[in-house]
């Protein structure tokens, strides 16, 4: 992926204009070119970090001929991975939510809640045992 993809990405993820989106991103480049350039180290919380180093003057050999030759000094940058960019990477979070901070979300209006009676329970009704009607012993005769 090159600069322009990455500008063509961010955009259709963001809805902000392409162009927009180059000015921030040309200016994140160039943010952290100056700050290793400085010699100082950039973290980025989640992502990772980028440290300067300095390799010093070597003897090397011309890989054709064999003769040998002076390496300059010269400046590098090495970059470690963050935990979240790693979790990332092998498949234990998603690439969405690992590396970006929490967006504040702007809150929905509220909706109006409207108070329900409670259904009236009725009780339950009583078994009613129907009783015997006494028996009457039949009158003797006299």
């Amino acid at each position: 992926m090159n600069k322009a993809e990455i500008v063509d990405s961010i955009s259709q993820e963001t809805g902000v204009m392409k162009r927009h989106v180059e000015q921030v991103v040309n200016s994140l480049f160039s943010t952290v070119a100056s700050e290793l350039k400085a010699g100082r180290r950039l973290s980025v919380i989640g992502f990772g970090s980028f440290v300067p180093t300095k390799r010093r003057a070597r003897p090397g050999r011309n890989p054709r001929t064999g003769e040998p030759i002076k390496i300059p000094a010269s400046k590098g940058v090495r970059f470690s991975a963050g935990s979240a960019l790693k979790d990332v990477l092998n498949g234990k979070a998603p690439a969405k939510k690992a590396v970006a901070k929490k967006a504040v979300a702007k809150k929905a209006p509220a909706k109006k809640v409207v108070a329900k009676k409670a259904p009236v329970k009725k009780a339950p009704a009583k078994k009613v045992v129907a009783k015997k009607a006494p028996v009457k012993k039949a009158a003797t005769q006299r």
